[in-house]
């Protein structure tokens, strides 16, 4: 399902995956089993849900679920697709995913928060963190926690478009605190 204004880079994947309002994806992102919120920024090659194989088994290749590829009398697993598509990750509004990010499945990706290039994320980030490496760790937050609770309680991602239109010079021009005085965050 997507919402108003998608956009879908050229080459890129979705399945079984939601994306909000104004969200894109640069190209050749792989997203799966995901929910994405209004306004995300998706740079290219990004992928989110990366699937895991089966650890626990006498082997992990996927002749295991995708049996049907292989014998003609045999079927998916489709326990197996129906466990892996339960397993979603979770993208905030007004998020930023760095070039060749990688978001593994049931991860949560807070609020205004950024994901830096190449960043590898095994770990919830929380609203308004801005996170580097493999694994993904905390560099420093975008806004100091009273501004990005003040963003977060204003919720202008909820607003309808005429009024974003209204605002886009304020949204231009103005730092987040003085945007949050003028409009009542």
């Amino acid at each position: 399902m997507f919402g108003a204004y998608v956009e879908i880079g050229q080459g890129s994947r979705i399945a079984y995956s939601e994306l909000g309002d104004y969200s894109y994806c640069d190209r050749f992102a792989d997203i799966a089993n995901a929910q994405i919120g209004k306004f995300a920024n998706i740079a290219s090659h990004v992928r989110i849900g990366a699937t895991d194989h089966p650890l626990d088994k006498a082997t992990m290749h996927h002749f295991l679920y995708r049996s049907a590829d292989y014998w003609d009398d045999a079927e998916v697993d489709a326990d197996f697709f129906a466990h892996r598509r339960s397993r979603r990750a979770v993208i905030g509004h007004d998020t930023w995913l760095g070039h060749a990010a990688m978001i593994k499945p049931e991860v949560t990706i807070g609020h205004g928060a950024v994901v830096a290039a190449g960043a590898i994320v095994t770990k919830d980030v929380g609203p308004f963190e801005i996170v580097a490496g493999a694994p993904a760790t905390l560099l420093r937050r975008r806004q100091p926690a009273a501004i990005a609770d003040r963003l977060i309680a204003l919720g202008w991602w909820d607003w309808d478009h005429s009024q974003l239109r209204t605002t886009l010079e304020d949204f231009r021009m103005l730092k987040a605190e003085a945007f949050l005085e003028k409009y009542g965050g």
